[in-house]
C-alpha cells in the first residue's frame, strides 16, 4: 500500500515565515501579471502639438534702424505698441519697390495725439526711411534744434554712428566671407548702460541728430526770411518777422499798441530786429557758398546717386493692434532730406 503523501506543517516560527514570504512573492507576480495586460490596452496619453511661428526674414529690419533723434528715455516707448513694418519687408520682395536695389534705411520718431483703447494719448510713431542710392548718402549728422543758436554738421562716428550692413535672419549663419547684403541702416554703438557717464549735454546732444544729406538744391533755410524774435525783457517780447512782407517802424508801432512793447524800448527793439536780420542773411549766405563748393569738389559718381536719389517713407500699416495713423502720415522727412517720392 503506497504511503500517504501529505505536506509536512511548519513546526518552526521560521518555516511560517518562508511560507509568508513564498505566498506574498507569488501574489506580486499574479499582480503583475495582470498590470501588464492593463499596460497593453492603455493608449498613451495625447500632447498637443505647439508650433512656434516661424520668424520672417526681415521680421527685425525696422528695429534695427536707428531712431535717430529720439530721447534716449523714450526709446523702450516705441515697443509698447506691437508696430508692424510689412510693408517695408514686401518692398523688398520680388515686384517690390526696393528689390534688387542698394538701399540705406534709417529711422526716426513722430509724436502724434492718437485714440489708444479709446484714450487720446501722445504716441511716438516709428518711420522708416529708405533711400535708394549706389552710394552711402552721407556719413555725416546734422544737429540743429531751437534752443541752439548755431547748426552743426558733424562726422556720423563722433556721435558713435555709422551705415552698416544688414543681414536677413535666414542668413545669418552663414560664414562671413559669404555674406553680402544690399541694405544698409544707421546703427549706433553708444550703449544706453554706459549714459549715467555722459555729460547732460553730450546726451541731449542725441536728440537733435537728423540724419544730413548734401543737398543740390538750395535748402528751405537758405530761401526763408523771417526771424524769430526774443526780445529780452521781463517777459521777453517774442514774435516773428518778415524782412519781406514786414515793415519794421510799423511792426514796431503795432507792438507798442498792442502793449507787448513800451514806447521807451521801441528804437532799441527796432536795432535788435536789424541785427537778428543782419545775422540770418549772412548765416544764409554762407550755407550757400559752403553748398556751391561742395558740389564743385563731388565726385560725378557721387553727384550722378544724389541726382537721381529715390526717397520712400515707410510708416507702421494698420493692424488690430495698432492706433490709426492714416490720417497723420506726412511726405516730409527732415530739412535736409526734404520729402520722400513715395509714402508708404
Amino acid at each position: 500500500m503506497a504511503a500517504s503523501r501529505k505536506r509536512k506543517a511548519p513546526s518552526t516560527r521560521k518555516d511560517y515565515e518562508g511560507l509568508a514570504v513564498n505566498g506574498n512573492v507569488e501574489s506580486d507576480k499574479e499582480q503583475n501579471k495582470g498590470n501588464v495586460k492593463r499596460r497593453k490596452h492603455e493608449k498613451a496619453p495625447s500632447h498637443e502639438v505647439e508650433y512656434l511661428e516661424e520668424k520672417r526674414n526681415l521680421e527685425d529690419l525696422w528695429q534695427v534702424a536707428f531712431p535717430v533723434g529720439t530721447e534716449w528715455d523714450n526709446m523702450d516707448k516705441l515697443h509698447e505698441i506691437n508696430w508692424n513694418f510689412s510693408n517695408l519687408e514686401n518692398a523688398f520682395e520680388e515686384g517690390g519697390e526696393l528689390c534688387g536695389k542698394k538701399v540705406y534705411l534709417f529711422g526716426c520718431t513722430e509724436a502724434q495725439m492718437l485714440k489708444v483703447n479709446d484714450v487720446e494719448k501722445v504716441i511716438l510713431i516709428p518711420v522708416v526711411v529708405a533711400v535708394c542710392s549706389p552710394v552711402p548718402p552721407s556719413d555725416k549728422i546734422g544737429v540743429k534744434s531751437v534752443q541752439r543758436e548755431a547748426e552743426q554738421i558733424i562726422p556720423m562716428k563722433s556721435m558713435k554712428m555709422a551705415w552698416m550692413p544688414y543681414i536677413p535672419l535666414e542668413s545669418r549663419q552663414s560664414p562671413v566671407e559669404r555674406l553680402h547684403t544690399e541694405i544698409y541702416t544707421i546703427g549706433c554703438t553708444q550703449r544706453r548702460s554706459a549714459l549715467k557717464f555722459l555729460k547732460v549735454e553730450r546726451i541731449k546732444q542725441y536728440d537733435y541728430c537728423l540724419p544730413y544729406l548734401q543737398s543740390l538744391k538750395p535748402s528751405e533755410d537758405e530761401q526763408d526770411t523771417v526771424v524769430h524774435i526774443m526780445y529780452p525783457l521781463e517777459p521777453p517780447v517774442v514774435c516773428e518777422f518778415d524782412w519781406e512782407l514786414d515793415e519794421l517802424e510799423e511792426f514796431t508801432d503795432d507792438l507798442v499798441k498792442e502793449e507787448e512793447l513800451s514806447e521807451d524800448q521801441k528804437d532799441k527793439f527796432k536795432e535788435y530786429v536789424k541785427m537778428q536780420v543782419k545775422e540770418k542773411k549772412l548765416a544764409q549766405r554762407q550755407t550757400r557758398e559752403a553748398r556751391k563748393k561742395a558740389i564743385e569738389d563731388m565726385d560725378p559718381k557721387t553727384r550722378s546717386a544724389l541726382e537721381n536719389m529715390r526717397l520712400y517713407k515707410f510708416y507702421p500699416v494698420q493692424t488690430p493692434d495698432t492706433p490709426d495713423i492714416s490720417h497723420v502720415k506726412e511726405s516730409y522727412i527732415n530739412r535736409y532730406y526734404g520729402k520722400a517720392h513715395v509714402v508708404l
